[in-house]
C-alpha cells in the first residue's frame, strides 16, 4: 500500500485509534499495551525478515499477543509459527497449517488451558469454536473479505470479547466476562 492511501486510511479510521471508547480497565490495557504497542521488541529484528507489510504486521501483533497471554499451547493454522515461537518460548506450539482436525485434537487435550489459536477467519468453524476452552484466545485473517464469517464467531456463544482490527480480528472466551465488541485501528 503507497504512503498516500496509508495516510488516507489512518485518517478515516482516526476516531478508532488508541482505545477511544473502551471503558473495560483491561481490555483497554490490552489495546494500548499489546495491539497498539509501537516499541521495538526483543525478536523484531531476528523473525519475519523478508515478509512482505501485511504479514509483518499481522506476524509481529501474534507474537505481541503470545508474549502477553504466555499459553500453554499455540495452534498455528496461518503460517506464523516463527512470530508465536518467539512471543512464547515455554509453549507447545502445534503447526497445524490447513489441518482443522489436527487444531481440534489440540484443543481438546489442552481445554482447561490458555490457549491461542491463529488461523484464517475460515477455519473458524462452529465444531472448531465450540471446542475452545473457556481460556482460548483466537487471532483469525481474513475479516474484511469475509465478514459473515467474522460476524458469525463474534455470535458465539462462547466469545465474550473480541476485537475488529480491519487487518485481522480477535476473539477471546472467558465465562466470566460479559460479552462485548470493538473496532480499534490497527
Amino acid at each position: 500500500m503507497n504512503r498516500f492511501m496509508q495516510a488516507l486510511v489512518w485518517l478515516r479510521r482516526i476516531h478508532r485509534c488508541r482505545g477511544f471508547g473502551i471503558q473495560s480497565p483491561t481490555d483497554y490495557q490490552f489495546v494500548r499495551e499489546v495491539v497498539n504497542e509501537h516499541s521495538p521488541y526483543y525478536a523484531y529484528s531476528v523473525v519475519g525478515l523478508h515478509d512482505s507489510w501485511s504479514r509483518k504486521k499481522i506476524g509481529r501483533l501474534c507474537l505481541r499477543v503470545a508474549n502477553h497471554l504466555q499459553p500453554k499451547a499455540i495452534i498455528d493454522m496461518a503460517g506464523y509459527g516463527e512470530y508465536l515461537a518467539a512471543g512464547c518460548r515455554t509453549a507447545t506450539l502445534c503447526n497445524a497449517q490447513e489441518d482443522t482436525e489436527m487444531a481440534a485434537r489440540t484443543l481438546e487435550r489442552n481445554a482447561t488451558a490458555v490457549t491461542l489459536v491463529v488461523a484464517d477467519v475460515r477455519h473458524a468453524t462452529p465444531e472448531l469454536l465450540n471446542l475452545c476452552g473457556k481460556d482460548t484466545t483466537l487471532i483469525l485473517e481474513g475479516i474484511g473479505k469475509h465478514k459473515s464469517q467474522w460476524e458469525t464467531v463474534r455470535a458465539h456463544n462462547g466469545v465474550t470479547v473480541s476485537f475488529n482490527l480491519y487487518y485481522c480480528g480477535i476473539a477471546t472466551f472467558n465465562d466470566k466476562r460479559a460479552k462485548q465488541n470493538y473496532i480499534v485501528n490497527f
